[in-house]
């Protein structure tokens, strides 16, 4: 019977994993669900219908078997039909002649008198019904109890499913709202107000309760309005906890680990189409740990002892809490707090009271003790107007989260669980750092003031999207987008990207367990390249190693993963892996526009090598009688010191460079980006690195072949205009900076371009180009 289970039920994270990483939405998630238990169930149908928000309405929202016209259609109380008795008794409803039974209810659309075994069994969440699965055959059947048995375990997975679907269908995309603050906020606050509080509490008393409070900014941007305190786990869950057998404690334990996998993969899911698949990584991280075979085991073993399954769960992740605390890596101190998150999920899901699922039902600013990922992957952005915390810094998940939303926040605010009230305005300044609780008169005028500049910019930068980054004597600059996800795709185009200059692939490995097959990958980057119709698009290879790893593919411990085996290394190395991509790229290509670059090139020997196994990744194609291109423009990104001292040699043998300007820095100036303790020395404007940027845009001017930029540095609209007069001719950034980049140029001569380029090239030092910066800022357009 165990066997039938693990074949036929969903037994198994990858069923789960499945369902939720191949559909879209909630819709899509329904019609895979009841495709994959028809087919385990071996029946000609399978339908889901689920309570509508009255608690009495029950619509049929999904079917493999039915007329596909009676989805959202077919409605019943829950006191009519035979699927409606599902949801009255709480129980399940079983016949084999379902047209003759006294509450059989007939619905034309559903074509469904044909069918004559039915099995109904209700869908609950937290002892709640949300739903009937139903399941039909053509032929008179009696269910046996292995096949109920199976569809039951099916019911406690699709439960957790749809329940988690319904909450996160919510998330949207925050395209555009804050996203240009990065580069812009400083210069509009440049001088006001940085200096406004002082300023008004010089002039204008403060009432009583006026208070200002100060921490670490983390996302940039104002946020402005009503608090909502997010409260922190409550302990008592833990000491009040009823302890039963050591059976009973390990299946509560088993269950509650399985509901929180599948909140995990639905995180995850919906954090890569919301924001990046960097942002997603965080929750394939919490995964990884859901899944560790010593975590559970520990867990278990404290049950044996006696102990409670949420007292057990507490203080195991206690242990890995402390352990994480005492570390020297502020990056890995901060891993902590994910597994506080992932400790209090699993105690959540154990009491059956889901604190995590808040419902914000206006605007509001959250300020809390901490926030963990899981807070924002479950809340609408759209109603988070900032972020306070008195725990936390830069270096936490929730902080990059919050950066990747475009949501003001600041953390580390020391006594602000203690100052603010639900009753309090607040301002959140994520510029500054600075946090004011019922701020008076004068600091409310000037933050209003600062907020319609804001939205007059906006307004501006949109009247740009279809138009050419044209510099106001006729040079014209091709601005491309950098994208990793199919959802991507509409936020380029809203922004006016003309194409894509680094289609990030990794994330169709990150989101499975297992390499995804070369048919899988075509078919992702056929959607890339037919969203950008007629429009160059570079996808890049693989580029894992360093920071980015893949839980299925073990990589070796290395003292210095960024100097190590990454990247191109790894594609070289592990050529199965580089055929299949190559392939998957080679049979979308006819779709679009398609180039292929490759990263951390260092030397001509891997270029070369790179040309044969194409080269006979192709042949093998047309063997197989595929329609392949003859010809594919090949593309490499310039982001190691070797590769910059060869650039006349590596041109000869490419169609095109791409300068990565986020490695080439910490490569030449030997300063870790993620490390605090040498932030000081990962400088863009060092002139070493412009240096090397000028000699790469002249050997491709003199060569005849493109050279674009993609990293950070092409974001900020000065220093796109300094790049631009240094030669470079097509930047790829993220996409809500390109109307801002787009502005810059088209108020700005090339030839002012020219004169900055000259100016910053002919410094001795960063202090030395940075006054210099500072100077053309005052006489360009910005």
């Amino acid at each position: 019977m165990k066997e039938v289970r693990q074949t036929l039920g969903l037994r198994t994270l990858e069923d789960i994993s499945s369902i939720i990483l191949h559909s879209h939405d909630l819709q899509d998630t329904l019609d895979n669900i009841v495709t994959l238990v028809a087919r385990r169930m071996r029946s000609d149908v399978c339908s889901i219908y689920l309570l509508e928000s009255d608690g009495e309405t029950l619509t049929l929202k999904a079917t493999k078997g039915l007329s596909k016209a009676s989805v959202n259609r077919v409605a019943m109380k829950v006191h009519e039909g035979l699927t409606g008795l599902a949801v009255e008794t709480r129980a399940m409803v079983m016949t084999d002649n379902a047209p003759s039974h006294p509450r059989y209810k007939y619905f034309k659309e559903a074509k469904e008198e044909q069918f004559l075994s039915f099995l109904g069994l209700p869908l609950f969440e937290q002892k709640a019904p949300i739903g009937v699965i139903v399941v039909q055959t053509r032929e008179t059947r009696s269910f046996s109890d292995d096949e109920i048995s199976i569809l039951r375990t099916i019911t406690f997975q699709i439960g957790s499913i749809v329940h988690t679907a319904r909450l996160l269908d919510s998330i949207q995309h925050k395209e555009q709202e804050r996203a240009w603050f990065e580069m812009e906020l400083a210069k509009v606050r440049n001088g006001s107000v940085g200096e406004t509080p002082s300023r008004c509490s010089g002039s204008t008393k403060r009432s009583s309760v006026a208070k200002m409070l100060a921490g670490t900014a983390v996302s940039t941007g104002f946020g402005s309005g009503k608090i909502y305190i997010l409260d922190r786990f409550n302990d008592k869950v833990i000491k009040l906890a009823k302890v039963g057998t050591a059976a009973e404690e390990r299946h509560k334990f088993s269950q509650a680990l399985e509901k929180a996998k599948i909140q995990t993969i639905y995180m995850e899911k919906r954090v890569s189409e919301t924001l990046s698949a960097d942002d997603a990584a965080i929750f394939h991280t919490h995964l990884m740990i859901l899944e560790d075979r010593s975590f559970s085991a520990k867990v278990a073993d404290l049950i044996e002892r006696g102990m409670g399954v949420a007292r057990a769960v507490h203080d195991v992740t206690q242990h890995y809490i402390q352990a994480f605390s005492a570390m020297e890596d502020p990056y890995l101190r901060e891993r902590s707090a994910d597994m506080e998150d992932i400790g209090r999920r699993i105690i959540e899901a154990i009491d059956g009271n889901n604190s995590s699922e808040i419902t914000l039902k206006e605007k509001r600013v959250l300020v809390a003790d901490e926030i963990f990922p899981s807070n924002l992957a479950m809340l609408d952005p759209n109603k988070i107007l900032g972020i306070v915390t008195e725990k936390g810094n830069a270096y936490s998940h929730a902080a990059i989260m919050a950066k990747s939303l475009g949501i003001p926040a600041v953390l580390g605010v020391q006594g602000v669980m203690a100052a603010a009230n639900v009753k309090d305005e607040i301002i959140v300044d994520g510029t500054s750092g600075h946090v004011y609780l019922n701020p008076d008169a004068c600091v409310k005028k000037e933050y209003l003031r600062l907020e319609q500049e804001y939205a007059v910019r906006m307004k501006e930068l949109e009247e740009l999207r279809d138009l050419p980054a044209v510099t106001t004597d006729g040079v014209a600059i091709t601005l491309s987008a950098n994208i990793g996800l199919i959802s991507d795709v509409r936020v380029a185009n809203l922004h006016g990207a003309e194409g894509v200059g680094l289609y990030r692939t990794e994330f169709p490995y990150m989101a499975r367990s297992a390499f995804p097959s070369r048919e899988e990958q075509a078919g992702i980057y056929r959607k890339i390249l037919e969203g950008f119709p007629g429009q160059t698009v570079n996808i890049r290879t693989l580029d894992i190693g360093g920071d980015k790893g893949l839980s299925y593919f073990t990589h070796p411990v290395e003292d210095n993963p960024f100097l190590g085996w990454r990247s191109i290394r790894v594609s070289l190395e592990r050529q199965d892996i580089f055929k299949d991509q190559l392939a998957g790229i080679l049979l979308a290509a006819h779709a679009g526009k398609a180039t292929i670059m490759f990263p951390l090139i260092s030397s001509l020997d891997e270029i070369r090598q790179i040309r044969e196994i194409l080269t006979s990744v192709r042949n093998e194609l047309l063997r197989e009688g595929h329609d392949v291109p003859g010809y594919i423009p090949l593309g490499i990104m310039i982001e190691v010191p070797a590769a910059v001292l060869i650039i006349d040699y590596l041109l000869q043998d490419v169609d095109y460079v791409s300068i990565g300007t986020n490695d080439l820095i910490q490569y030449t100036l030997a300063a870790d980006r993620n490390n605090a303790n040498v932030k000081q020395y990962y400088d863009p404007y060092h002139p070493a690195i412009l240096h090397s940027i000028k000699r790469i845009a002249d050997a491709a001017n003199k060569a005849g072949k493109k050279a674009s930029l993609c990293g950070e540095m092409a974001a900020d609209p000065l220093c796109a205009l300094l790049l631009a007069g240094m030669g470079i001719r097509e930047f790829s950034l993220s996409a809500p900076s390109i109307p801002v980049v787009k502005q810059a140029l088209r108020s700005n001569s090339f030839e002012a371009c020219k004169r900055l380029a000259r100016a910053a090239l002919a410094c001795r030092n960063s202090t030395e180009i940075g006054r210099c910066l500072a100077n053309a800022r005052k006489k360009l357009v910005l």
